[in-house]
């Protein structure tokens, strides 16, 4: 990236010194680069969403039952949402450097509000025609929007409170668990949207769907932002690299153990009698909605030694084109959704419905045939628009997008 590069905030960036080092851009770069990564796995299971939606995906998934290809889809797609928003609060952490604690907390609040804003209108309306009734879906876009509102008022407390927090979050979230409200209770609505994933109703026959209850995020968003003086142009890339690889491999160890001693942190997994593959997809069968401790530790210490790796081969061409995605996400995002919503229609209109009210593929290799064939021509304009924004710097709003 010539000349300036972006500090990453979740779907927006906030602008860099306009000249940056070397060595800044390439500490950057790298983030970039594994937001770009996280953004093209997560093509993956729209697609699935879109072509093989009468295929029921439990949370966690049935081993049992679940197709072998999908179960291993599911682990690999598991990364986005928390490297996305753990990069988030690294984000942050990145723009505060150069902005006063007034700036960064009016940042979190205006970005945090128009992110729930777009979660609303259009991304809820993507779906529309697609479910049987309206709804509005709280999904991760949403949960990122109000989780950068509430880092506003948590990054106030000092950085061993505020790490202490986050990890009290993601280790403990799940005792909360065996707390489950129905319609019928007053603060229902309020609890689905922190910590139980249900549906609710609203005026004029509209529903709202908390497919990312908020609480294990705010944990998650929180760690993002406690690491991120290690990212400061003062850190030697050394230190860097090592505390990353000490995190990463710390948490992934850790999921292994927890797992294997199938007491806490997830539904218990099973081994499959003569299905070596099928015990396999059930250890990594984790639940997602919201996020398990155990969901997130592979996925969060993953995330780290990506980074490292990234910062590693910077010199390769893969770095700099995931870097471009990572450079304009949630341009990517609403245009990824968009044109998987016009196949989808214009599929319906053409052929009409396969499956009850659905168009749907019967073989999910479809799947794998359409990622192939879509990452090209998605990859152009995000060229074109992530240009447009490091040339026009003038035009504010074009950082929104």
């Amino acid at each position: 990236m010539a000349g300036s590069v972006s500090i990453a905030s979740g779907p927006f960036e906030a602008a860099a010194p306009a000249r940056a080092a070397p060595a800044a851009r390439v500490r950057l770069e790298n983030i970039d680069a594994l937001r770009g990564f996280v953004m093209v796995l997560m093509l993956l299971d729209h697609l699935r969403e879109t072509w093989f939606a009468h295929i029921a995906v439990t949370d966690p998934i049935d081993a049992a039952t679940i197709l072998p290809a999908m179960g291993f889809a599911r682990f690999a797609v598991s990364f986005c949402a928390p490297i996305f928003v753990a990069l988030t609060g690294l984000g942050v952490y990145l723009f505060s450097i150069n902005h006063t604690r007034e700036e960064t907390t009016a940042y979190l609040l205006k970005r945090g509000a128009l992110l729930m804003a777009l979660e609303l209108v259009p991304l809820s309306v993507f779906y529309w025609g697609i479910v049987p009734q309206p709804t509005f879906w709280l999904q991760v876009i949403w949960a990122i929007g109000l989780s950068m509102i509430i880092l506003a008022g948590l990054m106030r407390l000092p950085r061993p409170a505020l790490i202490t927090l986050g990890l009290a979050i993601l280790c403990f979230h799940n005792l909360l668990d065996p707390i489950r409200l129905t319609p019928d209770d007053t603060l229902f609505p309020l609890w689905a949207m922190i910590h139980q994933r249900d549906t609710f109703a609203l005026p004029f026959g509209f529903l709202a769907k908390t497919t990312y209850p908020i609480l294990p995020w705010v944990g998650v968003i929180v760690l993002g932002f406690g690491i991120g003086p290690w990212f400061r142009s003062e850190v030697p890339a050394e230190t860097r690299q090592r505390r990353l690889l000490l995190l990463g491999f710390g948490m992934i160890a850790a999921f292994v153990v927890l797992r294997l001693l199938n007491v806490y942190g997830d539904k218990p997994w099973f081994v499959v009698e003569g299905d070596p593959v099928r015990t396999v997809i059930s250890f990594i069968s984790l639940t997602k909605y919201p996020p398990s401790l155990l969901f997130l530790l592979p996925t969060l210490g993953g995330g780290a030694l990506f980074l490292v790796l990234f910062e590693r081969i910077r010199e390769s061409g893969v770095v700099a084109a995931l870097a471009v995605f990572g450079g304009a996400p949630m341009f990517f995002y609403i245009l990824h959704l968009l044109v998987l919503r016009i196949l989808y229609h214009s599929a319906l209109a053409i052929w009409g419905p396969t499956h009850g009210t659905l168009f749907t593929l019967d073989n999910y290799n479809w799947v794998f045939v359409w990622y192939a064939a879509m990452i090209v021509p998605l990859y152009i304009p995000t060229v074109w628009y992530a240009r447009l924004k490091r040339r026009r710097r003038d035009i504010a709003w074009l950082r929104y997008f």
